[in-house]
């Protein structure tokens, strides 16, 4: 079985959340690990999960231009969306991407999971530091590695019943 793990991230932080997934995934099958915007068919993987870093409630246009244009593809394989993004304790904000049951629709996602981010205001734009401090948030790294993990794992064992895809 081979894998496609694709995430579209700003600073790096739901780049390394998609090598963490890919890490785990890769126990029991062939992973390839792209950046979104680098994706250039689907063909040939008999699954895909998809990320995007969640900025101002949205996903970054290379996630959502990757579903967009490869839609057809998606629907043919297993997908499974993540988004990163909340900081802070609590968490903030919340809430899901504005585009998420659009996409989900599109490439009639098995399951969507939002992870916490990370944020260090040395590698962020004005703008960014100033939503940052918006919200309240400090400098840290929110991700919870060991629920990720076991979300790809739950992946792993989902596809472990799945049949595999034939050319």
């Amino acid at each position: 079985m081979k894998i496609l793990v694709a995430a579209a991230s700003k600073h790096g932080a739901t780049r390394e959340i998609a090598v963490a997934i890919g890490e785990v995934l890769r126990e029991h099958a062939e992973v390839d690990v792209l950046d979104a915007g680098d994706v250039d068919r689907i063909a040939g993987y008999d699954a895909v999960v998809l990320g995007s870093a969640v900025y101002l409630g949205h996903w970054l246009a290379a996630a959502t231009d990757l579903v967009h244009a490869r839609r057809e593809e998606l629907t043919a394989v297993p997908v499974w969306l993540f988004s990163s993004g909340p900081v802070g304790s609590p968490l903030k904000p919340e809430q899901d991407p504005l585009e998420l049951p659009t996409l989900r629709r599109l490439v009639h996602a098995r399951g969507h999971r939002l992870f916490a981010g990370r944020i260090d205001r040395h590698h962020l734009g004005l703008a960014e530091r100033a939503m940052v401090a918006a919200l309240h948030v400090g400098d840290g790294d929110f991700r919870d590695w060991p629920d990720i993990r076991a979300w790809a794992r739950r992946i792993s064992r989902a596809l472990g019943q799945l049949p595999a895809v034939q050319p």
